[in-house]
């Protein structure tokens, strides 16, 4: 049994993949999100991150009765390989800094 937070989207698979979670038996501790920068607006062009529907992912937490951690997302899609290496400025390290808060 894992404790684990919740990478949701506000989208239909992040919230069916943290169903899954729990009904494996691991312990959803909190819910985080990367949306896009306010002037982006809802929807951005990311590789890695779903942003529509983010505006609202607080309310699923809340619900939940977990805590909720956001962060805009700042980096573009740099590396694109199968196996990731770490480069500064790619949106991957926006997801490292958000679960370092």
């Amino acid at each position: 049994r894992m404790k684990v937070v919740a990478l949701v989207s506000g989208g239909k698979d992040s919230t069916f993949a943290m169903m899954k979670c729990v009904e494996h038996g691991h312990e959803v501790k909190a819910v985080a999100n990367l949306r896009p920068p306010l002037k982006a607006g809802e929807e951005m062009d990311s590789f890695m991150y779903q942003t529509v529907g983010s505006a609202h992912v607080d309310k699923v937490a809340e619900a939940m009765g977990v805590p909720f951690f956001a962060r805009e997302i700042q980096g573009v899609a740099i590396e694109q390989r199968l196996e990731y290496k770490r480069t500064e400025g790619d949106e991957v390290e926006d997801l490292y800094e958000l679960l370092a808060e």
